[in-house]
């Protein structure tokens, strides 16, 4: 199995602290207009988030990985719910690689998988190096045009 560039883990990190100051602050100041409780609440709160937010993406980055097979591609990911995907190369429609303003920030890309079927039906890889998507993309694109030439009538 692949694994997701490490920098991932960072920014998985840094938005989970991102989400607990931000919780924190709101219960803070609902505590102080409305509520009332006791001042320890917010930090109480901010600290919970933060420790679940944290254990959640180091959980999240040590469960993701990823496999081109010889007729597929296999995605396994989750924390609390394991999600095991099998993308057969002759459904895949097109690859995106992409790089959104954080990303490149930090130096990372991912790629889109789309896929024949309903909506939603498309996966995404994150945490990779703009090298390595850009690699992948080209991979399953050849693979898919490959095994569409296999599965034509």
């Amino acid at each position: 199995m692949n694994r997701l560039h490490p920098r991932i883990r960072a920014l998985w990190v840094v938005r989970a602290v991102a989400l607990a100051v931000v919780l924190g602050l709101a219960v803070g100041a609902v505590n102080e207009f409305t509520v009332r409780a006791p001042r320890w609440v917010p930090g109480a709160v901010f600290l919970v988030a933060l420790v679940a937010g944290v254990a959640l993406a180091l959980a999240r980055y040590r469960l993701w990985g990823y496999e081109v097979r010889e007729d597929s591609l296999y995605l396994e990911r989750g924390v609390f719910t394991r999600v095991r995907t099998v993308v057969p190369f002759v459904r895949i429609q097109h690859v995106d690689a992409t790089r959104g303003p954080v990303e490149r920030l930090v130096g990372l890309a991912h790629t889109v998988v789309y896929t024949a079927g309903s909506r939603g039906a498309d996966v995404a890889i994150p945490g990779l190096t703009p090298e390595g998507s850009d690699d992948l993309q080209e991979r399953l694109k050849r693979l898919a045009i490959r095994a569409e030439g296999e599965d034509a009538v």
